[in-house]
């Protein structure tokens, strides 16, 4: 088993005043060449977004785009065509393939959107680009994993991978993750709370990557945490 670890501190920063990000990998202005991604895993971005302000139409190609909601509504527009808000519980993917131009805005005027940007490089290249948004509920992923992205799963939002991300609110028990694919590797990103990961002890916004294993083993009294199985190449 291979592991090293990410604290929330050590995570690159942008601030430009309607955004602050926290970046586990290179991103943007802040460029770390031993923080290139984790396998196919190349962005995961933490960002809060004041109300009302957002990113504007920009293009994207051959990425798989994951967003997840914390806190507050988002606004999205592409040029598939697709005009919705994703709310907190709620996973949205887009499969830029071979090109698209999407915008993401606070959908509040109020309060602050919070959400997780996740970027996973596709299995298959110039693709048509496709939208895909499902609704889960947080309370069947207490104890319980619950994978909200995959190639494979009806309740999943679909990816262009060998990828399946995860979540699961784990309330004073231990738990067990089974690799889905030999040979993927699993980056670990927990949300809040702390939880014990193959004996590291992590907290809020700490992140563990995890390969050459085919199980991790897990225990916390009170963490949510996501899962990002990936391909190592």
């Amino acid at each position: 088993m291979k592991k090293e670890i990410t604290l929330s501190k050590d995570r690159g920063k942008s601030n430009f005043g309607w955004l602050d990000s926290k970046h586990s990998f290179s991103f943007g202005n802040y460029q770390d060449f031993s923080k290139m991604g984790f396998g196919l895993l190349r962005v995961i971005n933490d960002d809060k977004v004041a109300p009302g302000a957002g990113f504007g139409t920009h293009p994207h190609a051959n990425m798989e785009i994951v967003s997840i909601p914390l806190f507050g509504n988002l606004a999205h527009k592409d040029s598939t065509g697709r005009e919705e808000v994703i709310k907190t519980g709620d996973v949205q993917i887009m499969s830029a393939g071979s090109g698209l131009t999407h915008s993401e805005y606070n959908y509040s005027n109020q309060e602050e959107v919070h959400f997780l940007q996740i970027w996973v490089r596709p299995k298959e290249m110039n693709i048509k680009p496709r939208y895909e948004q499902n609704s889960y509920n947080l309370e069947d992923r207490i104890n319980n994993l619950q994978v909200v992205v995959a190639p494979n799963n009806e309740n999943a939002v679909w990816i262009n991978q060998d990828a399946w991300f995860s979540q699961i609110k784990l309330v004073e028990n231990e738990f067990t993750y089974n690799i889905n694919k030999s040979g993927n590797g699993v980056y670990i990103f927990v949300i809040s709370g702390s939880v014990q990961v193959e004996g590291e002890s992590l907290n809020a916004r700490d992140g563990i990557w995890i390969s050459d294993t085919d199980k991790i083993e897990l225990k916390s009294n009170d963490a949510e945490i996501l899962f990002m199985e990936v391909p190592m190449k």
